[in-house]
């Protein structure tokens, strides 16, 4: 599901980055995404804040904010074409800390809701606010330090809830209330990294918003149980990422993109569904004179199909269909 790399708001956060780092010796910010993408992996549940103080969350921001936002815009992307009518009058980023999400919700809907960052980092909120400040799309945004626990209150009128890159920090007691907190909004989105522990955590909070009375937006064309036999895969998607010369000296690498993997979950409550086309789940093989989709069918669960030219019209849609996209 590759986003274009136009979007006035993706420039704009990548304006902010720049020069994040200035001052900063690059082996201490190397060494603080190390220890970043770590907790990212999900090796770890902790109870305390991931992003310590300002070196964590300027080496975090350079190199995971653009990643976050292009994830998150993707499946906000999936979101919006399913339900183009449907936009939240209030939003809520939960443990959202420096707002990626927030800045993919302000380019979903521009001029859109009024969003509340709410996150236990001090510094990260802090980076926040200072990235989001000149942006008139987000002069609105409150930036509010809570824990992430008990006392987490999300009030009922919330429209949309995201929850991006949280779950992995906590423990499944805490992913649980988290999840349940979250469902007190109307609609719902939940990302996590595109391993096969990220996609075990989507499915639990899946079947927890399910089971709360949510129907699922996307990726899924259904609210049934996913088809995909548990330990054998798992569904996951893909966003292309540029990376700027600052993400380049903070972790390397020579390309100037990357492909960020990510799963994710959109639900919504108390609103009519449109019937649901299928999701391609994995990258077409495209073969000479036929294409290969593999996808999430709302009838049969994963089915392939195979468009050979005959096909005319749709031949040369799936020709210029991707990973991600809905198939109808």
């Amino acid at each position: 599901m590759h986003a274009p790399h136009t979007a006035p708001t993706g420039e704009k956060l990548r304006a902010a980055l720049a020069g994040l780092l200035d001052g900063l010796p690059p082996t201490q910010a190397a060494q603080a995404v190390d220890r970043l993408i770590a907790n990212y992996r999900g090796r770890v549940p902790t109870h305390t804040p991931v992003l310590r103080d300002r070196s964590d969350v300027a080496a975090y921001a350079a190199y995971r904010m653009p990643a976050t936002f292009e994830a998150v815009r993707s499946a906000l992307a999936a979101f919006r074409s399913r339900l183009p009518e449907w936009a939240p009058a209030t939003h809520v980023d939960l443990g959202g800390g420096t707002g990626a999400a927030t800045w993919a919700v302000a380019a979903a809907w521009p001029g859109g809701p009024q969003t509340t960052v709410v996150d236990w980092a001090a510094p990260a909120l802090e980076l926040g606010a200072e990235l989001a400040r000149d942006v008139p799309e987000l002069a609105g945004v409150q930036w509010r330090r809570q824990t992430i626990g008990d006392e987490l209150r999300i009030p009922d009128d919330t429209g949309l809830v995201t929850v991006s890159y949280v779950l992995n920090e906590l423990t499944e007691d805490g992913r649980r209330a988290l999840t349940a907190q979250a469902a007190r909004a109307r609609a719902v989105l939940i990302v996590e990294p595109g391993t096969p522990d990220g996609y075990a955590r989507i499915i639990q909070a899946r079947e927890q918003l399910i089971a709360a009375g949510f129907r699922v937006v996307a990726p899924c064309p259904h609210s049934a149980g996913c088809p995909i036999a548990e330990g054998t895969d798992w569904c996951h998607f893909s966003a292309r990422v540029s990376r700027s010369s600052l993400h380049r000296q903070v972790k390397g690498g020579s390309l100037a993109y990357e492909d960020e993997k990510f799963s994710y979950v959109a639900a919504i409550r108390e609103e009519p569904l449109p019937e649901a086309a299928s999701r391609i789940v994995r990258r077409p093989q495209i073969r000479k004179g036929q294409v290969l989709l593999e996808l999430c069918t709302a009838e049969d669960g994963l089915v392939r199909e195979t468009v050979t030219k005959r096909h005319g019209e749709r031949y040369r849609a799936a020709r210029d269909a991707d990973w991600g996209d809905a198939w109808a």
